[in-house]
């Protein structure tokens, strides 16, 4: 054990991912590391790079989360608490776009006819 102060202010990036709750273990932490879906201050690391607080991570989960670290977490705790040692940067989804109703059609009624058509083009907005 060393008498270094600055390593109680640092954790690894796999065991910090785990215990803010970004990942649901600490080994998909450390394959999501491995594969460069993990980034900190736009570089890939690898999962035993030492993170520290004021630093920005960046995870790929199911879309991109941008997360600032605001304290160093070695184990999982309650939500609460993680949630407290996270700043969470990501910007909101952009707006979904409306997309038209469905055309529904009798499906005895044959093939469209050239009326049909028409209106379903404009109804989708071709």
């Amino acid at each position: 054990m060393t008498s270094d102060p600055s390593a109680a202010a640092t954790a690894r990036i796999d065991t910090w991912l785990w215990a803010v709750r970004v990942y649901r273990t600490r080994s998909l932490a450390t394959q999501a590391c491995k594969a460069g879906h993990v980034k900190i201050n736009g570089e890939s690391v690898k999962p035993s790079h030492m993170v520290r607080a004021g630093d920005e991570v960046r995870v790929r989960v199911a879309h991109e989360r941008i997360l600032g670290v605001k304290g160093i977490l070695l184990k999982r705790v309650s939500a609460p608490l993680a949630a407290e040692a996270v700043d969470d940067r990501t910007p909101p989804p952009p707006p979904r776009e409306e997309t038209p109703d469905q055309v529904l059609r009798d499906l005895a009624s044959g093939r469209p006819t050239k009326r049909d058509r028409r209106a379903i083009t404009r109804l989708r907005g071709y």
